[in-house]
């Protein structure tokens, strides 16, 4: 951005064509420049321009208007401008441009943006705005308004940035509960195969403990025949001691074939 002109810039010349007014000041040097002159400006919501090295006078209209008389435009007089700037509360941001260097009477051009930060005051605590043509104090209600829009902006932005981050978590709890779901299902997979297989040793078992407990059951039933023929055979020759014995054999077989038809019942009932 230029910051320095050999002439006027179509910009002053344009303000210098209008008497002072809301967006626009003249001042006839660095030292005529207040803090409460920068502060109404940055409370206002277009902002505003100084003019320094200006002097007014009255036109045979009557209308006012400004003219070139020139001011000191070296380091200590913009180093005068920058420290009235940052002495207000805020500080206030002025960008300042140096005009009309070909003459001999060189001027300020101080542009003064609306604040970011209002309301804006002087270090004594005067809180001032730019109206028609010169400075007044802010009313209470206008400052009310100016602290309830800050406030409400701030709210805004701390609201949106709770949301965003509010989002944030909602779609990292999504994408973990997705992942869950996803490897609670592969194990509710995985355990079902499991079962599966498990259910399917055992249906090979209990057929198998069948199959052994009918070959069992048979030669049970062999053995208890055997022993009834046997005890019909030596009967009339063996003692008492001797027939009790067989008929006690002849008993536990009996009861051992009434178990295994329990367990085969209940095998077929399964």
């Amino acid at each position: 951005m230029q910051r320095e002109y050999r002439r006027l810039s179509q910009h002053t010349r344009h303000l210098l064509s209008l008497p002072e007014g809301l967006n626009v000041d003249f001042k006839r040097e660095t030292q005529a420049v207040k803090a409460s002159d920068l502060v109404a400006f940055a409370n206002t919501a277009l902002g505003g321009t100084l003019l320094i090295g200006i002097d007014e006078y009255t036109t045979e209209d009557g209308v006012q208007r400004g003219r070139v008389v020139g001011c000191e435009v070296d380091d200590k007089a913009r180093l005068t401008l920058v420290n009235k700037a940052t002495g207000c509360i805020p500080n206030v941001d002025i960008h300042i441009f140096t005009e009309n260097l070909s003459a001999s009477r060189p001027i300020f051009r101080v542009e003064i943006p609306p604040g970011q930060n209002k309301p804006y005051c002087t270090q004594r605590g005067e809180y001032s705005i730019r109206t028609d043509g010169r400075n007044r104090a802010m009313l209470p209600e206008e400052l009310l308004a100016i602290f309830m829009e800050r406030e409400g902006e701030q709210f805004l932005s701390r609201f949106r940035h709770a949301v965003q981050q509010l989002e944030h978590q909602l779609d990292s709890v999504s994408h973990a509960l997705s992942d869950g779901m996803l490897g609670v299902s592969e194990r509710l997979h995985e355990l079902d195969h499991q079962l599966q297989r498990t259910l399917s040793r055992i249906e090979q078992l209990t057929d198998s403990n069948k199959k052994r407990s009918r070959n069992l059951m048979q030669a049970l039933r062999q053995s208890q025949d055997g022993i009834v023929q046997l005890e019909n055979s030596i009967a009339p020759v063996i003692n008492d001691k001797g027939q009790h014995l067989l008929q006690d054999i002849e008993h536990k077989l009996g009861m051992l074939l009434d178990l295994l038809d329990i367990d085969s019942s209940n095998g077929n009932g399964h």
